[in-house]
Order: C-alpha cells, then structure tokens, then sequence
C-alpha cells in the first residue's frame, strides 16, 4: 500500500473539502470521493506543459523515477492522489495508467472532444474555444502549409470564416488579434461559445456592492457580493524571472476593460512569452495586468506570471462574467472608465 493510498484513504471529508477547494477542484479536474483515490471522470486526459515530466512509481518524489515524458505528450488520467507534503501549495499527482504518477504542476487537464464543423458563419465573426489537447494553426488551409502556432485545450479564439480543402477537411480562419494576421486550423477543433454560457452572472447586484481582493501572500482571489463571499480561488502572480521582477501592482483597482481573447506577448527568448489564444481577460491596470485564464502551467497557488493573475480556465470565466463592465455578444473587448473594484494586497 502506497503513502499516497494511506494518506488519501484516512482523509476526512472536512479535509477532503479542504483539499478539493485549494487544491484538486482548482486544477480543473472533476474528481469524485471514494475509498481508493480522488478518481477523474471518464475521458479526463492529461497534457504535458514543460519541456520534460518524470513519472514516477508512487506520487512521491522519493519513489523510484520510471519514465520521462516530452512537451504535449497527451495520456488518459485515472485519477488524483494526494502525495508528498512538499511542494505544500500543490500535493496533487496524478496517476496515468500503465505509466505511474506524474505531479500535477505540469500537466494541463485537458479532453478529447472533436465538434461538427460550422457550414459558415452568421455573422463577422465567431468566438469559439478549442476542445482538444492542442491543434495546429497553418498560414494557409492545409495539412501541408507552415505551421504558425499550436492552439492548446481551452484557449479561445476569434473565427472569421470557413474553407475547404481538397480533402474536402474543414478549416476554420482566425484572426490573431494582437498582429491581424490570419492563421487557418481544423475545424474540428473547435467549439463555437453560444452567448448562452456568457451570460453576466448576479446582474442584479448592483456593481458597487462587487468587491474582489487578491490576497499575493496566500495566492488566493475571493470574490464578494456585498459582505457575503461568493466565489474563491488559487491563483498565480508576479514572480522573477532572470533578473527583472514582474510583480503584480499592490493597491486599488478595476476591471475596466474585458475581452474574451487576447494573443499575449512580450519581451524575449529569455524572459517573455507568446502565448495566443488567452482566455476570459480582465484588466486592472492599463500596463497590462489582468485576470485571465491560463493553459501553459497547472501550479496555481505559488507565484509563476509576468504581473498577471493567472487562473484556471473555468475561473476566469467565473470571473469574466461575473465583473464589470458585461462584454456584449461579438465584441472583440470592452473599455470603459469604470469596472469592478479590485483590491491587491499581501
């Protein structure tokens, strides 16, 4: 019997509520309770972020290492475990079977999920998500053509068109809206986000009763309505990287301007990024610092961005639809004097 089966068996459901609020729910995961383990519904997949992944025999850095495994490989994910009590802000490992356990930091939850390609568009343009571990975006519609990006599970996208290659594949047009360039991919990736599921959420509240605070020591952000606290989470914040630091801004702030999709970059080989496709954007601060969903990293709870505040995909929807000001339908972002108050302390 395993560390990780002892301790996961003798929890009690208090620290398993715990443990699912802090930990296990916040990496993406849908987990159910039983006597073995935290195990995944079906079809949960896994994707590797960084360049390597150790597996190991037991969620345990002590155990014997089997296996590495490369950027994007994608696997099947049968379950959760809590292991090592280091790193404390992540105990979270996850079991690939026939494999063994890798540490959950550097896996992104992801899912398999193929959709019927649009016959074209109602209107100028379509915002939709991708619903596949990663797929590739080309300069022109065909397997053949220059590769441009990788599009990864849960990133967002603007679609401005539809075509057809001579395999008679669907591809969908892009717009990349931070160099308006045009990149093509298949469309089967991609699941076009009805405004059903964009609806604001309490609009009844009135804004200034919305309160959000961002707590930098614990890396958390809960989210209030009123005195009553009705959402909260693990985030990631500013960190070092080589020598500059890019911390995230202490003080007063809004989320005065939204956009669903945001192709981010900045600096260099050595400490920017280029990361397209951003999900759910909420910026505080006209130098860029916002909320936003993230897919190149599962570490939340120790500080890992360049000033923003990094969140799960389904969170930084939460919060997205849950600020102001509302983003209406097919609006590529919107700016406006005011927003939702916003406090960033330690």
């Amino acid at each position: 019997m395993s560390e990780a089966y002892e301790l996961s068996d003798a929890l009690s459901r208090r620290d398993f509520l715990r443990l699912s609020g802090s930990g296990l729910m916040a990496l993406g995961i849908p987990l159910r309770w039983t006597n073995k383990a935290l195990q995944t519904d079906r079809g949960q997949m896994g994707r590797v972020v960084d360049p390597t992944l150790d597996i190991y025999t037991r969620p345990s850095w002590a155990s014997a290492k089997v296996k590495t495994l490369w950027r994007d490989d994608v696997f099947e994910v049968e379950a959760a475990w809590v292991g090592d009590p280091i790193p404390e802000h992540n105990r979270i490992w996850y079991e690939i079977p026939g494999l063994g356990y890798g540490h959950s930091a550097t896996i992104q939850p992801v899912r398999d999920e193929p959709n019927e390609a649009l016959h074209d568009l109602s209107g100028p343009r379509q915002l939709a998500e991708v619903t596949v571990p990663f797929v590739d975006a080309r300069w022109s519609p065909r397997d053949d053509s220059e590769l441009a990006y990788r599009f990864y599970y849960g990133s967002t996208y603007w679609i401005t068109g539809v075509s057809q290659d001579v395999k008679l594949q669907k591809w969908y047009r892009i717009l990349d809206d931070k160099y308006t360039y045009v990149y093509y991919a298949p469309a089967a990736a991609f699941r076009p986000i009805p405004m059903s599921e964009l609806v604001p959420i309490s609009p009844d509240v009135p804004p200034e009763d919305k309160f959000i605070k961002v707590d930098l020591a614990n890396q958390w952000v809960s989210l209030f309505e009123g005195d009553t606290m009705v959402f909260s989470t693990k985030v990631s914040t500013g960190r070092k990287f080589g020598r500059e630091y890019y911390l995230t801004p202490v003080g007063d702030f809004e989320t005065f301007r939204k956009r669903p999709s945001r192709h981010m970059a900045s600096g260099n080989r050595a400490t920017g990024y280029d990361v397209p496709g951003v999900p759910w954007v909420s910026y505080i601060d006209e130098i860029g610092d916002s909320f936003h969903g993230t897919y190149w990293h599962n570490d939340f709870g120790v500080p890992r961005s360049h000033g923003c505040i990094n969140m799960t995909m389904d969170a930084a929807k939460w919060l997205y639809r849950w600020t102001h000001p509302v983003v209406l339908e097919n609006e590529l972002q919107v700016w406006k004097a005011h927003g939702t108050h916003v406090n960033v302390s330690f």
